[in-house]
């Protein structure tokens, strides 16, 4: 199932993460794709105020990994594989345990370790539209 969603200011993020945490039905883990710049990071934030973390984000880039906590998540956890270079990277930081855990893992730049996404994983793709609109894709089907 996939839904779209047109963006035309920050503030419409929240309609999206609405729509993320409803559909997640027991998946914990979202792969966020997205060019340099998207808005990745901006929309995990707005997904992080929809369930009620006070915590800064701030994108993982050099510490690879952020941990949150919310009211209805114990622990989310906040990735930015952008400067991993090979698989086993991402597996000696304990990935798979991570994603195995139960608690939310939020994936910037999945692609670079897509082996080790479970088959559930919801997907998020945005595509930038302008320098202000972006469009947004949840699919969520599980093939």
């Amino acid at each position: 199932m996939k839904r779209v969603f047109q963006i035309q200011d920050v503030d419409d993020l929240s309609k999206v993460a609405k729509a993320i945490v409803e559909e997640l039905s027991g998946r914990n883990v979202i792969a966020f794709h997205g060019t340099m710049g998207a808005g990745k990071t901006t929309l995990i934030s707005a997904l992080l105020g929809f369930l009620e973390s006070h915590d800064t984000v701030t994108s993982p880039t050099f510490a690879i990994v952020n941990e949150y906590h919310s009211s209805l998540f114990p622990r989310i956890y906040h990735f930015d594989f952008y400067r991993i270079n090979k698989l086993s990277e991402a597996l000696d930081i304990g990935t798979e345990e991570y994603f195995s855990s139960g608690d939310l893992c939020l994936v910037e730049w999945p692609e670079r370790i897509e082996e080790l996404l479970p088959y559930d994983t919801m997907v998020v793709e945005i595509r930038v539209i302008s320098s202000i609109e972006r469009e947004i894709i949840l699919d969520y089907s599980i093939e």
